[in-house]
């Protein structure tokens, strides 16, 4: 018990439950999952401008997004498809050892970062635009007129989402990939891209980093948060 208590903390348990049951909750629960889905499609967007252009991001009411890019190179096609399941785990990761660090500015920063940028740049889809102006005049309105207290709980949750949805999205992309290799978005692409490694192959890479960021989170005792 002594190990579990240096490595995680009951508010993040508590949090992780939080989270858990939200994201299954009809209707919040796909609203609050876009979250992560625009960090995915935010990671796609990033790693598509080193060999190419954005041209459109879409989230949707479903809770899943598409990004749309145009790439000049197989080596830009290749990181472009590999980097959205990979920087959503980095980025619950990255969450999680901002508020162990105390750096509760800096994670706001980049959430306030990627909402803008979708914004203003990428996202021109009806819901999608719906869903970051209002997220954005929430999430402004809590950190604004809501105490520190309030403040550190709705990062937290956000925290918790991003870990939960992460390990989630990878897992229900790996059990595509198995029962329906076509249709397992960025698992597929990379197949096609490929060739000799099927869809099954990246659906159990992209849950294997997934885990793999959640373990070195908990080695390196960043879910003993909030004492």
């Amino acid at each position: 018990m002594s190990f579990v208590r240096d490595k995680f903390s009951a508010k993040f348990f508590l949090f992780f439950a939080i989270a858990f049951i939200l994201i299954h909750v009809p209707i919040i629960g796909n609203y609050v999952k876009i979250i992560n889905t625009l960090i995915h499609e935010t990671g796609h967007a990033i790693i598509a401008l080193f060999g190419g252009k954005v041209e459109t991001i879409s989230l949707f009411m479903n809770s899943e997004g598409a990004t749309i890019s145009d790439q000049s190179t197989w080596l830009g096609s290749f990181f472009t498809s590999l980097a959205g399941y990979t920087f959503a785990s980095f980025m619950a990761f990255l969450s999680f050892l901002l508020l162990r660090r105390k750096k509760v500015i800096l994670l706001i920063d980049i959430l306030l970062a990627f909402i803008f940028l979708n914004l203003i740049f990428w996202v021109r889809n009806p819901y999608g635009i719906f869903w970051l102006f209002s997220f954005a005049c929430a999430f402004l309105f809590l950190l604004i007129k809501g105490s520190k207290g309030v403040r550190d709980h709705l990062l937290l949750l956000i925290a918790a989402i991003l870990l939960v949805d992460s390990l989630q999205s990878t897992y229900e992309i790996l059990f595509l990939s198995v029962l329906q290799p076509q249709a397992s978005g960025d698992a597929a692409n990379l197949a096609q891209l490929t060739g000799f490694l099927p869809a099954a192959f990246w659906g159990l890479f992209f849950f294997l980093q997934a885990l793999w960021f959640c373990f070195y989170g908990f080695k390196r005792g960043y879910y003993k948060v909030g004492v």
